[in-house]
């Protein structure tokens, strides 16, 4: 059994923002079929910033902590700030975690990311009404592409919104 130190069992015992936003933006769950955790992520957002965010976490103690951390970590953060968060950023904050429980951390990182991506991926039709292209804009410059389908990258997201794959910039 491993060891956790005490601010890992402190936000496993009492973790925090443990629930499901019925009138969610965004909505994100990924699962570990190796060891069983499973954690859905549902945010809400308001000004480009994540309002309200809340979890339901089936697994290990530190996967509900790595959970309760994330959605204190992120809240408040815009969402820029928030797909930015690391999966090291969050062992650091609990302290470390036994290196046979690391890949739960991934896992809330994960789920938030798909959660902010689900949220943006409604939104994609209304940036682009938003925010047409002038002239200006075109001419001498190609725009970045997503090497997957194509479409135009949006700068500072580290994903593509059409088809929702990751993207190193």
């Amino acid at each position: 059994m491993p060891t956790y130190n005490e601010k890992v069992m402190e936000y496993f015992m009492n973790p925090r923002n443990v629930g499901e936003l019925p009138d969610a933006d965004g909505t994100g769950t990924v699962g570990n079929p190796v060891c069983g955790d499973l954690m859905t992520f549902t945010i809400k957002v308001e000004n480009n910033r994540l309002k309200d965010i809340k979890f339901k976490t089936f697994g290990c103690g530190a996967a509900i902590a790595v959970s309760s951390m994330v959605t204190e970590l992120a809240r408040g953060m815009t969402i820029e700030e928030a797909m930015k968060l690391t999966n090291k950023q969050v062992a650091e904050k609990l302290g470390g975690l036994p290196k046979n429980k690391l890949h739960c951390s991934n896992l809330g990182a994960d789920a938030l990311h798909k959660a902010i991506e689900n949220y943006l991926s409604d939104k994609k039709d209304v940036a682009v009404v938003e925010r047409k292209a002038t002239k200006e804009d075109k001419e001498g410059q190609e725009g970045c592409k997503c090497p997957y389908c194509d479409s135009e990258l949006q700068n500072d997201i580290p994903f593509c919104v059409k088809c929702n794959r990751k993207i190193d910039k």
